[in-house]
C-alpha cells in the first residue's frame, strides 16, 4: 500500500490482478464454462511467472482437469508435478501446514496414471499409480484421504 495516498503499490496491484484471474477461472469452471475457465487459468499461469511455483502447481492441476484432449491433460499434469518437484517444503508450509507439498503427490501421480490409461499406456499408468500408492502416507486423515484412496483402488481395478 502506498503510504502517502493509500493506493496499492505496483506489486500489490499485480497480486490483485492475479487473484482476479484465478477467481474468474474458478467461477467459469463452476458454471461449466470450460473454455472460459481455461483462458482465465492460462492467463493466471502466465502472470505467475516462474518464481511462484507453489501457485503454478495448483493452477496446472486445475488446468489439467479443464482439458478436452487427453494429451493436453497429461502435459498440464506433468507441469503440476514439475512445479511440486521444484518446491521446497518450506515454501508450501508458509501458506499452511495442510498444504505441504508431500500431500500433493498422491493426487498428482493418480492424475498422471489416469492420463496414461486414457492414452492407452497401461505400463506408464501402473508406474504412476505405484508412485501414488507410495505417497499415500502424506495425506492427512479425513474425507480427502478417503477419496484419493478410493480413486487409487478404482484405478487399480481398471488396470487389472
Amino acid at each position: 500500500m502506498n503510504r502517502s495516498n493509500g493506493a496499492p503499490s505496483g506489486e500489490e496491484e499485480a497480486a490483485l490482478a492475479r487473484i482476479a484471474l484465478g477467481l474468474d477461472g474458478a467461477q467459469a469452471a463452476q458454471r461449466g464454462r470450460t473454455a472460459e475457465a481455461r483462458v482465465g487459468f492460462e492467463a493466471l499461469w502466465e502472470a505467475l511467472g516462474d518464481q511462484d511455483v507453489f501457485h503454478r502447481c495448483v493452477v496446472a492441476h486445475y488446468l489439467a482437469d479443464l482439458q478436452d484432449d487427453p494429451r493436453a491433460e497429461l502435459e498440464w499434469d506433468r507441469r503440476a508435478l514439475a512445479a511440486a518437484d521444484s518446491l521446497g517444503t518450506g515454501r508450501a508450509q508458509t501458506y499452511e501446514s495442510a498444504l505441504q507439498v508431500r500431500a500433493f503427490y498422491p493426487s498428482l501421480h493418480l492424475n498422471l496414471a489416469s492420463d496414461h490409461l486414457k492414452l492407452g499406456e497401461p505400463d506408464l499408468a501402473r508406474d504412476q499409480l505405484e508412485r501414488a500408492v507410495r505417497s499415500l502416507d502424506a495425506l492427512p486423515e479425513g474425507a480427502y484421504n478417503a477419496s484419493i484412496r478410493t480413486a487409487v483402488d478404482e484405478l487399480r481395478q481398471r488396470l487389472r
